[in-house]
């Protein structure tokens, strides 16, 4: 009997001591609770394999788990770290199947936080790949997209969208060096309006770009170009004009004119966007040589493009011998201030510049006039063409013309009956009715009377918007004490 008390009294104790090992509590960081639930553990062992880079141990853990508890509350966070082996992983391939997994966890969970963290890595991905500007910009435009996406879908998450700004500025230096290089390659072959639309387009897309001056100085040169070869072609008249003429005289004369205001433009948008880059005192000199006013920039474009400047980082020796053998551009130049652009303009085309001159120079073609035929009903037919009337046929009716009687048409508008009610003015003038003499002298020198509504142009209010404005313009001291001291490429382009 005593036996069998010490058995049992030890089987218990061996059953407690067990229950005590078993039964250790984990907590949930994500519900900040104690759980025994085998999600959790499941999902602890994952985590603590991708802490230990067994990316495929901690996917296969992750998979079990939400196959086997799909009403966990860790699904969410297990599709997501899905994602998140692969994107530790590495690798094409890998980073391809990472941003398959965030656009799933996207399209499953679009209202949770995690969502803008897909997308953020999202636009990662392919930062990562991300080439130089002279090589393949596929990386680099998806990027753009996806960053954009983040920008515009997300904005209730500050620290995330900062972050997508900064890189997608980045993005965009990339972009712009690519199209300032394509611009510059045809103004070197003498295709002007590809290089024009080119650098149009770059300047209107990419305000931040690090080399906006040198786009638009070369934008101006281009057009001197134009300017120069108008200039040198012969004035020609008649209907047999050889190919190389200008046109007449007075198109000849508009299209120079058109082209040195836009040639203008251009040196013009760089003293007043960009005072404080280094095209600025060239832009000066140009302006004087075309014979075209100067602008002078205002103290808060001074100020802008001064903080846009200071925040570019300068590229070091080791940094440029890196960047000779790194897959990825450098992105040094761009600007860490200021709000990147988040949608498209309009696309350039240089057929379009050439259609926009030609309208300038000569006026719209005969089929934008307005004037048109238009034949009603689907199964109607021109009417045939009548013979020409005869000098020696006699007028019908006696008439110099003769009348064709058509048919009334019933839908015609007619004047209505006149309305016996209507308000008439009465017979004889009044004798004692007031009127205006002829030959008073005072009404001559009294004014008009003023109009309430009218807007008052006077010296006064001139004066005080020409005092206010050029209060806030720069001085010629503030914008050369602006100037950096470091030279860049670009500095030999032709003046015409």
């Amino acid at each position: 009997m005593l036996r069998r008390a010490l058995i049992a009294t030890m089987l218990c104790m061996l059953l407690m001591i067990t229950a005590a090992c078993t039964n250790k509590k984990s907590t949930n960081p994500l519900a900040n609770i104690g759980s025994k639930q085998p999600d959790k553990v499941l999902f602890d062992k994952a985590m603590d394999a991708m802490k230990h880079n067994r990316f495929d141990v901690a996917r296969m853990t992750l998979q079990t788990l939400i196959n086997t508890y799909p009403d966990s509350e860790f699904i969410a966070r297990a599709k997501l770290a899905v994602g998140d082996s692969w994107y530790a992983e590495g690798g094409t391939a890998s980073l391809a199947q990472a941003e398959q997994e965030y656009r799933d966890f996207e399209t499953f969970f679009p209202n949770m936080p995690e969502a803008a963290e897909a997308q953020l890595k999202i636009a990662n991905i392919q930062y990562q790949q991300m080439e130089k500007s002279d090589r393949d910009y596929t990386h680099a435009k998806r990027a753009e997209d996806e960053y954009r996406n983040l920008i515009m879908q997300y904005p209730d998450n500050p620290k995330l969208v900062k972050e997508g700004k900064a890189r997608l500025l980045e993005v965009q230096e990339v972009l712009g060096d690519r199209e300032f290089n394509i611009g510059k390659f045809y103004y070197y072959r003498l295709s002007y309006q590809a290089s024009e639309a080119r650098l149009k387009s770059l300047v209107d897309k990419y305000p931040l770009y690090s080399r906006a001056d040198e786009a638009l100085f070369l934008l101006g040169q281009n057009f001197e170009a134009q300017l120069a070869i108008v200039r040198a072609k012969p004035v020609c008249t008649g209907f047999n004009t050889p190919a190389g003429c200008a046109g007449s005289e007075t198109q000849k004369s508009k299209y120079m004119e058109d082209l040195t205001k836009q040639s203008a433009a251009a040196y013009s948008q760089i003293i007043t966007r960009y005072p404080a880059m280094e095209r600025e005192p060239d832009a000066r000199k140009r302006l004087e040589a075309l014979h075209q006013p100067i602008p002078r920039p205002t103290r808060a474009a001074l100020a802008q493009n001064k903080a846009e400047e200071q925040s570019r980082h300068d590229a070091n020796t080791l940094d440029r011998l890196a960047g000779v053998v790194k897959k990825g551009p450098d992105v040094s130049q761009a600007a860490r201030v200021g709000d990147p652009t988040l949608t498209d303009p309009t696309p350039v085309a240089p057929s379009q510049l050439a259609q926009d001159a030609m309208r300038r120079v000569l006026g719209p073609p005969a089929n934008e006039h307005g004037l048109s035929a238009e034949i009603v009903g689907k199964d109607a037919q021109p009417a045939p063409n009548e013979p020409a009337p005869r000098s020696d046929a006699p007028p019908a009716n006696g008439q110099p013309f003769a009348r064709v009687n058509t048919p009334a048409d019933p839908n015609e508008l007619k004047p209505a009956a006149p309305d016996p009610n209507e308000l008439r003015p009465a017979g004889p003038a009044d004798p004692n009715e007031l009127k205006p003499t002829a030959n008073s002298q005072n009404d001559a020198a009294l004014p008009p009377p003023v109009q309430l509504n009218e807007i008052q142009q006077g010296p006064a209010a001139g004066d005080a918007a020409a005092s206010s404005s050029s209060a806030d313009l720069a001085s010629d001291k503030d914008v050369s004490s602006s100037k950096k001291k470091k030279k860049k490429g670009l500095k030999k382009i032709l003046a015409f």
